[in-house]
């Protein structure tokens, strides 16, 4: 995830998109109050790439909405990260291989169906099975039975559900992995694993229109594309868990940065969790206490498409090259005002398992050394490089910044393509359209070192996944798995960090940056604010 989505870029990543919004518009949400109390906002998105349905977002506008909506087994604390239990009520493990999973009684539906272990194990099933597509998959494929339902690219499945879920009681299910996994807990919160109502199996199509949840938010109409997307309180929503204060939201959907916060000033959204580059220098300034920075999970890379491209990107020294051509330094600080870390290893510093300095010389600014690498190398066809990026999130200038820097210390001829919107480039390198490379970013989808290995670059995530680049590495995969079925946490993060290392190696991505939370809130509201994974609290914030 968000995130990457990013699963695609999140992004769940969930993946980071970065999007934004279409136009002005001059009503004030902030100011309407129902008359139950609670009042009404709006608040920034971009456009999400696919319907809302949790197995199939994997990017962070459409898990901004879901995170709303519906509520999974487990949340994370917004301090230390830790998965803390929610609509289950507990979680166990004898051996981190089999798992019993119990639910809080009081959970419902938004159409008042009750949330049952069923709705978990069906919901689970489809989002597992190839045939469905959908881009939440490759995180069923350590339960039982998921080589059944996902063979592989021109194999059909041959089985209708994963042997390795099975419904004890309306409240307990248990869930059997093929080999044991220390992080099976922590990736429940992600999306993916949300709960589906009956419903959705009759019209999977029109339920990602407006979904039916479990949060303490619901769907207030359809979602109306390029437009916005509506929610209000959920009346029945538990009240041993965190209601929301608000009556409605609005997701005013926008395809420019700048836009949504001169809306913003203008008081007529209330918030936006992504601020443009021109806002930097004078946000914090303007805003006050109502500007949030602080670290975020997101980490920025400029992707590679090894498979596809291998004539141009297919040596590892090459990648190294470019890397050692871009000044991280600059970027951040001239582009972004500070609002981006120069990144160091693949992993955000937030996780357990970050090392600082990780990547070593290929994330020093060197240009001398990285021309000599790039000539020794023998450079890339027609001594051009060609940089991808989606248009919708602010990613103009300090793409074109990384072009110049590759221009005058490689002595390449750089050309960039802007694509119309994240969704847009993800397709393209997903149907592998696109062979330049390409500005991505990833989120973390739950709080774990595994979340930055397996689902970017293993080689179950190249055709059901967010291995854009089409990078394999065998070593790489060993050290996974060993490090998935290790006996103790400590031994299993080393294991990880080894894996890191073959990337560190191989460099399939250059880490350019990680992120900052940059958000900003109007004097309407109080109480906002954002979590690792970048979602915002909706449901605790309040009219001012």
């Amino acid at each position: 995830m968000r995130g990457a989505t990013q699963t695609k870029w999140l992004v769940a990543a969930t993946a980071i998109a970065l999007a934004a919004t279409a136009c002005s518009t001059s009503s004030k949400s902030g100011d309407s109050k129902a008359a139950s109390g609670g009042g009404t906002i709006s608040v920034e998105l971009g456009e999400p790439q696919h319907g809302l349905v949790g197995q199939n977002t994997a990017e962070s506008e459409g898990s901004e909405v879901l995170n709303a909506v519906f509520a999974g087994l487990v949340d994370y604390d917004r301090k230390t990260n830790a998965p803390k239990l929610r609509v289950a009520e507990s979680i166990e493990s004898p051996d981190s291989k089999v798992w019993t999973i119990k639910l809080k009684d009081g959970y419902t539906f938004h159409n008042g169906e009750k949330v049952t272990a069923q709705s978990f194990v069906d919901a689970w099933n489809w989002g597992a099975n190839q045939d469905n597509a959908a881009e939440g998959m490759p995180f069923f494929n350590k339960i039982e039975g998921s080589d059944e339902l996902a063979p592989g690219k021109d194999k059909k499945p041959t089985a209708k559900e994963l042997k390795g879920l099975k419904v004890v009681d309306d409240k307990t299910f248990t869930v059997t992995l093929s080999a044991p996994f220390s992080q099976f807990k922590t990736m429940l919160g992600y999306n993916a694993f949300y709960p589906l109502p009956k419903a959705f199996f009759n019209d999977p199509k029109a339920f990602g229109e407006k979904p039916i949840g479990n949060g303490p938010f619901e769907m207030d109409g359809a979602w109306e594309h390029n437009k916005q997307i509506k929610v209000k309180r959920y009346e029945n929503f538990p009240s041993f868990d965190t209601k929301a204060k608000l009556a409605g939201v609005t997701f005013k959907i926008y395809d420019n940065l700048d836009t949504a916060y001169n809306d913003l000033r203008a008081d007529n959204i209330q918030a936006t969790d992504k601020l443009p580059i021109s806002a930097m220098s004078t946000v914090a300034q303007e805003f006050g206490d109502r500007y949030i920075y602080k670290p975020e999970s997101g980490v920025g890379y400029i992707g590679f498409p090894i498979a596809t491209n291998p004539a141009a990107y297919g040596k590892p020294e090459i990648r190294k090259a470019i890397s050692m051509a871009i000044d991280r330094e600059a970027i951040t600080k001239t582009i972004f005002s500070g609002t981006r870390v120069p990144a160091d290893d693949f992993v955000s510093p937030l996780v357990e398992g970050y090392r600082k300095g990780a990547l070593g010389d290929a994330a020093k600014y060197d240009p001398a050394k990285a021309k000599e690498l790039f000539n020794q190398a023998g450079g890339v066809p027609n001594n051009t490089i060609e940089l991808g990026y989606n248009a919708d999130g602010g990613h103009k200038e300090w793409i074109e910044a990384v072009g110049n820097q590759l221009k005058a210390n490689l002595g390449v001829e750089v050309t960039f393509k802007p694509f119309e919107k994240f969704g847009k480039i993800l397709d393209a390198l997903g149907k592998k359209e696109y062979s330049g490379a390409f500005r991505m970013a990833w989120s973390m989808d739950y709080p774990s070192i595994e979340n930055y290995l397996r689902p970017i670059f293993s080689k179950v995530a190249i055709d059901s996944g967010s291995n854009y680049g089409g990078y394999v590495n065998e070593q790489f995969e060993s050290l996974l798995s060993q490090a998935d079925q290790a006996k103790t946490p400590e031994e299993g993060l080393k294991l990880y960090q080894q894996a890191d290392d073959v990337l560190v190696q191989d460099l399939p991505y250059i880490p350019v940056y990680t992120y900052m939370s940059s958000a900003a809130y109007s004097k309407k509201i109080k109480n906002f604010d954002t979590d690792a994974q970048g979602h915002m609290n909706l449901a605790e914030v309040e009219l001012a």
